[in-house]
C-alpha cells in the first residue's frame, strides 16, 4: 500500500469499507488497524456485522482521512482476504492492542482478563486483510452534516459488479428525508456540480459518533441514481441535528448505555451462533 494511505491507515481512529454486492453498493465505518510483521492493513469486524462480513467481495475500496493537514479523504481500491477467526485467538494476539487504543468499547470489554471473560462474545471477529493496493484517489473531506458518501459501481452499470471495487466520492445532499420517505434527493459535488447518474445502484451513507464511542451510528439510503436523483428505495437513520463533525454525538445515559451493552451482546452471540452452524455444516 502507498505510504500516504498507510499513514493514514495507522493513524485514523475510523476509516470506511465499500463494496458490491448482488443487492448493490454498500458502505460501512470500521476501525483502522494493521497486521504486525507484513504490515498489512486489516479490518476486525466483530460478529454483530455477520451478514454484512458475508456479502464482502475479493475487491473493496476504502477511504480514510488523510494524515497531512489537507483537508482531504484518500481513498483506495484494494484485494481482500477474509479469516474466521471464532475463537477470537488471532484477534487476541495480533490486533486487540491496537483497537483498544482506538475504540473505547473494546477498551472497556477486553482491555483486561476479567472484561474478556465476561464479555468473551466480543473476540470472536471476522478478519478483513487489505492484500493489495489496485488504485488510489483523493476526496475532499466531510465538513458538514449536509456531506456523504456515495458508492456506485465504478463504470455506472446497472448490474453490480462484484469483481471491481465501486467508485466512492464525497457529495452534497439537500434536505434528507426521513426513513421510508421516497422523495428523490438531489445531490452533487461539494462545489456545486450536478451529479450525472446512468441508472445504477447507488448507496449514500455518513457515520457520526460520541466522544467515547458508544454510540456508533451510520445513516443510509440506497437507491438509483438518475441523473442529479437518488430514488430511494431503503433507509435508515438521520444526520446529528449539530454540525459539530463525528464526535457530535451526545453519549448514552446510564440506562441507555446498559440497554446498548445489552443489545449488542445478544447480537454478537447470534452472529457467532449462526457463524458456527454454517461452518460446522461447511
Amino acid at each position: 500500500m502507498r505510504h500516504e494511505l498507510m499513514t493514514a491507515w495507522r493513524r485514523a481512529s475510523t476509516a470506511e469499507l465499500h463494496w458490491t454486492t448482488p443487492n448493490g453498493p454498500h458502505g460501512s465505518p470500521v476501525v483502522p488497524l494493521v497486521w504486525p510483521g507484513d504490515r498489512l492493513p486489516c479490518v476486525a469486524l466483530p460478529l454483530v456485522q455477520l451478514d454484512e462480513a458475508e456479502s464482502i467481495p475479493a475487491t473493496v475500496a476504502l477511504s480514510v482521512p488523510a494524515a497531512s493537514q489537507r483537508p482531504e479523504t484518500l481513498v483506495a481500491s484494494s484485494e481482500v482476504s477474509l479469516e474466521w477467526d471464532l475463537s477470537g485467538e488471532r484477534f487476541l494476539e495480533h490486533l486487540l492492542p491496537q483497537e483498544v487504543a482506538k475504540h473505547p468499547p473494546t477498551r472497556l470489554r477486553a482491555d483486561s482478563l476479567l472484561a474478556r471473560r465476561e464479555n468473551w462474545w466480543w473476540l470472536p471477529r471476522i478478519l478483513v486483510t487489505l492484500t493489495s493496493t489496485t488504485g488510489m484517489w483523493s476526496l475532499p473531506t466531510r465538513t458538514s452534516t449536509a456531506h456523504a458518501l456515495l458508492v456506485r459501481d465504478r463504470d455506472g452499470q446497472t448490474t453490480p459488479t462484484r469483481a471491481a471495487a465501486p467508485s466512492v466520492e464525497t457529495v452534497t445532499t439537500a434536505a434528507l428525508p426521513r426513513p421510508g420517505d421516497t422523495t428523490p434527493l438531489r445531490l452533487s459535488t461539494p462545489d456545486g456540480t450536478a451529479l450525472v447518474g446512468r441508472d445504477e445502484p447507488a448507496y449514500l451513507f455518513e457515520h457520526h459518533h460520541s466522544p467515547d464511542f458508544e454510540r456508533w451510528e451510520r445513516w443510509y439510503r440506497g437507491g438509483v441514481l438518475r441523473g442529479d436523483r437518488l430514488h430511494v428505495a431503503a433507509g435508515e437513520g438521520m444526520p446529528p441535528a449539530r454540525d459539530d463533525g463525528p464526535g457530535s454525538l451526545a453519549p448514552f445515559t446510564l440506562l441507555r448505555r446498559l440497554l446498548n451493552h445489552h443489545n449488542t451482546s445478544r447480537r454478537a452471540r447470534a452472529g457467532i451462533a449462526a457463524a458456527e452452524r454454517r461452518h460446522a455444516g461447511s
